[in-house]
């Protein structure tokens, strides 16, 4: 047997301070990579994990410059949706706005709109414009089985434009006019929508992570069940990126459909979950655009338990991002932080992204419902492989509830996490901690910060002198 190597993990280690350039925090640069040709304005990613990431969470990351990963544990076309409403979220021009006929019912094209998460149709016929109907059109109608075009805004009274226009040019319009929406048309036909909420929306969050067209960036996770059939499905939808994972991915199946995928599709691909340099080369050398660290690191896994294998997380992103950087590939740190200065660390050990579930869960944009015990709230918060996401996920899918146990290898455990309140304001807290630790660093920005970084390996006593020792004032 070869000498047994020591692995590091997170509280092991503390970053070196170093001189500073930054006259305030602030003005640290938190631009990084997700993947090889995605970039993100903050290094903040929400994971695939069925307690954490739906529409709700990857707007609100990528509002902020990150970007959400929404979970596969469902029907494909239950994620495809939520890929949609990401991608409708804010954009410049709605591309292909909800359209309709002229003959649905008022109550008909309520829940169209219900479904799709919109306050207006547009009204067509062979792709020409003919209305537009709102909420304001049927706001104290009682006859919901009349038929729309009877109370519809018919399109000699709409106000539109013609399609290229500048986004100034749109507001003027809207503004001129005192109206919200602005049907857009090519050749005579219907091209597109602007809206003045996607406006505010744009201009409240300058440093959103958007795609070429302004709609938010959004990726979306795949198996290796269905992982062609799934992401083709999802890249139609919009997907801007795709994460294959698996919980072991230095394996011969992940390879085969890494390689599968990059002979079918031009979209980056992120893949994981690894904890080796060989794992690292392995990947990139198949077609990875990005890697996924972390075997067994998160609250919520027990794979190091059941399977006793594993490297502790700080290890394992300093090997993987070995190899990855003379690639040019980034790296995503999954799982095993705990504090924003864990993140920081990671940051600084190499990864260009945070990739984590247990920071964002127990917040109001996290799936699921408030639990009160003992006077208490919390939100429910489980791993991927634990039973519970298990048996939840094999009822939707197959649409039955389960009464019997069912049997599955699980390497995961379901827990009632605090509730946090809006998400907004975890993002917040994390990114003063990693503007923080850029400072500490003697860096301005992530990629100076990962080549400025120097660690000190300290005792469990220097661990405990780092923690808080107030005293709790109240719950």
């Amino acid at each position: 047997m070869e000498r047994i190597k020591t692995g590091l993990t997170f509280s092991d280690v503390l970053l070196i301070p170093k001189r500073t350039k930054l006259n305030s925090r602030s003005e640290a640069n938190l631009q990084t990579k997700f993947t090889k040709n995605i970039t993100l304005n903050c290094p903040l990613v929400s994971s695939n994990m069925i307690s954490v990431t739906e529409h709700k969470m990857a707007i609100a990351l990528a509002r902020e410059g990150g970007i959400g990963v929404i979970h596969q544990f469902n029907k494909i076309e239950e994620q495809v949706a939520e890929v949609k409403k990401v991608k409708r979220g804010t954009s410049y021009i709605v591309e292909n706005p909800i359209v309709s006929n002229e003959n649905l019912s008022i109550k008909e094209a309520k829940d169209v709109m219900d479904k799709e998460g919109v306050t207006s149709l547009l009204i067509t016929n062979n792709e020409e414009l003919i209305g537009i109907f709102t909420h304001r059109d049927y706001l104290f109608e009682t006859n919901l089985e009349k038929k729309i075009f009877e109370i519809m805004t018919p399109k000699e009274k709409l106000i539109t434009a013609n399609h290229p226009i500048t986004m100034e040019e749109a507001k003027q319009i809207l503004h001129i006019n005192k109206i919200e929406k602005l049907p857009l048309l090519k050749d005579g036909k219907l091209s597109g929508l602007i809206t003045t909420q996607d406006i505010k929306k744009i201009e409240h969050w300058p440093n959103s992570a958007r795609d070429k067209k302004g709609r938010l960036l959004v990726a979306a996770a795949v198996g290796v069940k269905d992982t062609i059939e799934r992401s083709e499905k999802l890249i139609e939808a919009g997907a801007d990126v795709i994460v294959l994972d698996i919980a072991h991915a230095h394996s011969n199946l992940a390879i085969q459909r890494l390689k599968e995928f990059k002979s079918k599709f031009d979209t980056d691909i992120l893949v994981g979950n690894i904890a080796t340099a060989e794992a690292a080369k392995d990947l990139i050398e198949a077609g990875a655009d990005g890697l996924k660290v972390g075997i067994g690191p998160s609250p919520v896994c027990t794979t190091r338990i059941i399977s006793g294998s594993g490297i502790p997380q700080l290890t394992a992103i300093i090997d993987v991002c070995s190899v990855a950087k003379e690639y040019g590939i980034p790296v995503a740190a999954d799982g095993g932080m705990k504090y924003p200065g864990d993140a920081t660390k990671a940051l600084g050990a190499g990864a260009s992204t945070i990739y984590s579930g247990s920071f964002f869960s127990g917040t109001d944009e996290a799936p699921g419902y408030i639990i009160m015990k003992e006077g208490k709230r919390y939100k429910r918060y489980f791993g991927s492989a634990s039973y519970t996401s298990n048996h939840e996920r094999k009822e939707r899918i197959d649409n039955i509830k389960l009464k019997e146990k069912i049997d599955v290898f699980v390497e995961g455990v379901a827990n009632l996490v605090d509730y946090k309140g809006p998400v907004d304001d975890v993002i917040k807290s994390l990114l003063k901690g990693i503007r923080s630790g850029i400072s500490y660093c003697g860096a301005q920005n992530l990629e100076e910060m990962r080549n400025n970084a120097e660690f000190i390996k300290i005792t469990s006593n220097g661990w405990t002198e780092s923690l808080s020792r107030g005293k709790r004032m109240s719950e």
